[in-house]
């Protein structure tokens, strides 16, 4: 996923709880989604992250050579300019773009 383009917001800002609870008609079950949605979200920018900055990787790295690499830097810093997963989460829960999986569980009767 794209999540250059994305308008989630930088800045940590107030919510009304009863727009999150208006999706899935419970604020539990909605904060669960969000949760595991932006954690999902956190392993795919650390892998993409990481398969940028193995580009750099050098088998003998020493100081001078790490602090000199700017490119590594800048790649570095644009990802720290991000928003954070969660704020990317909630921002596609918001928008009904995240599908909710629902597990039922099998009731077993007892006979008496």
């Amino acid at each position: 996923m794209n999540y250059k383009q994305t308008t989630a917001e930088k800045d940590t800002i107030t919510r009304n709880t009863a727009d999150l609870e208006v999706i899935s008609s419970n604020i539990y079950e909605s904060l669960n989604i969000i949760s595991k949605r932006a954690d999902q979200i956190t392993v795919e920018i650390k892998e993409e992250l990481s398969q940028k900055l193995e580009a750099f990787a050098l088998p003998s790295d020493n100081l001078e050579e790490i602090f000199e690499n700017r490119e590594q830097i800048e790649i570095s810093k644009f990802y720290e300019k991000l928003p954070k997963p969660v704020a990317i989460a909630l921002e596609e829960y918001l928008a009904e773009k995240v599908a909710k999986v629902v597990k039922k569980e099998e009731e077993e009767t007892e006979e008496v």
